[in-house]
């Protein structure tokens, strides 16, 4: 029996992945062996001996000791791309509203709640309502900063609407290469990209080398009048730059889903309440895919979507047991455990091991269950983290 602690609530669609007989599931689980969460922050609260593994419905593991964790042996799951066309269309609604005179228009009807004459309002409006134009987004340029799953979603879409697209990635991974439509262009740097683009939305994770990407400096090349949209993380931005750019005229809008003090009256900030995968089939798809993670590595030992551990799955083969075990990424250590099995004579039916940074993930079938002894003198191995034996 597995057993699952979850945080926050979490999609019905993603609890009902846990299959009832062999998974006990809810909020007060004690001696869980993984967290399933959305927000909830990991920092600070106890980290029990059986957490095996950790799956955050969302892409950012802003939330989540990763560093502690890794050390630990405790492998963190995000869902990319689950959230996807939630935070692509979110993307549009920012563009559309930061162009035409929706907001402005709204406010202006609500205003008219006075008036009882249907004509008056009608001859009213008509007159007024130059006051709200704006202009289209067909053949206007939209700069993407990262070129991953949203990224490119948000491309194919801004391609559809008649846009150009030029995109802007240093860490672009084969797999999002060949996601991406050949009709953008990449461009060289980000300078180069803000120079050109009407519109500029990020689409880069929270980390140290992007903390303030978008500063004084990346601000400086900016087109004048272009809108900033960021429904990415607010680290990436650097709220005072963008306040100093949009005083001076240059930035023309910033379009934001984490407000900050500051940014609140303005009419050249439309800022929304967190909200870029609040939709209902976001939270489906995000906690299905993190459920289903977390059952493929607890039963299966397979690990896809880490964000601290390589990817390995490998089938397994019938009638065998599996080892798994976790360690730092230094040479020796699997040919020591190999040794360790054939001294003990269980015969190896199929191995894989992969490595990223400083840890490494190794998943071996053998012919029989290996017995204490065996466990126990592979957890003696030194540089071994974690180890694991699954059941044929």
């Amino acid at each position: 029996m597995f057993k699952i602690r979850t945080y926050n609530k979490i999609s019905v669609k993603g609890l009902e992945q846990f299959p009832r007989p062999n998974y006990e599931v809810g909020s007060d689980i004690g001696h869980p062996d993984a967290f399933l969460l959305r927000s909830q922050k990991l920092q600070g609260i106890e980290v029990p001996p059986s957490l095996l593994a950790v799956a955050r419905a969302g892409a950012g593991v802003n939330n989540v000791p990763v560093a502690d964790y890794s050390k630990r042996g405790i492998v963190v799951f995000n869902t990319p791309g689950a959230n996807a066309n939630a935070v692509k269309e979110l993307v549009l609604a920012g563009m559309l509203l930061a162009t035409r005179g929706i907001l402005g228009g709204i406010g202006y009807v609500q205003s008219l709640g006075h008036m009882s004459d249907a004509a008056e309002m009608a001859a009213l409006l008509e007159k007024e309502k130059a006051r709200f134009s704006g202009g289209e987004l067909k053949g206007k340029t939209l700069g993407i900063v990262g070129l991953g799953a949203i990224g490119s979603m948000v491309a194919d879409m801004a391609l559809a609407m008649g846009m150009k697209v030029i995109g802007f990635d240093p860490a672009l991974s084969i797999e999002a290469a060949w996601r991406l439509s050949n009709a953008v262009t990449r461009m060289e740097n980000l300078q180069s990209l803000m120079a050109r683009a009407d519109y500029v939305s990020l689409h880069v994770p929270a980390m140290d080398a992007t903390r303030h990407m978008i500063n004084e400096a990346a601000l400086g090349a900016v087109k004048t009048g272009s809108v900033l949209l960021n429904f990415a993380r607010e680290t990436i931005v650097d709220p005072a730059a963008v306040l100093r750019s949009l005083d001076a005229g240059k930035l023309g809008r910033y379009v934001c889903d984490f407000p900050e003090p500051g940014m609140i009256g303005r009419a050249d900030i439309i800022a929304m309440p967190h909200i870029g995968a609040s939709t209902e089939e976001s939270e489906e798809n995000c906690a299905v895919m993190a459920a289903n993670q977390l059952i493929d590595y607890l039963q299966n030992g397979n690990i896809v979507n880490a964000v601290n551990f390589p990817a390995v799955s490998m089938p397994s083969t019938p009638g065998t047991s599996r080892i798994t075990f976790s360690n730092d990424n230094v040479s020796g250590v699997l040919g020591h455990v190999l040794s360790i099995l054939a001294d003990h004579k269980v015969n190896v039916i199929d191995m894989m091991n992969k490595s990223r940074a400083d840890l490494a993930y190794n998943v071996i079938d053998v012919e029989q269950s290996p017995d204490d002894a065996v466990v126990a003198a592979i957890e003696q191995v030194e540089h071994v983290i974690r180890v694991r034996v699954l059941a044929a």
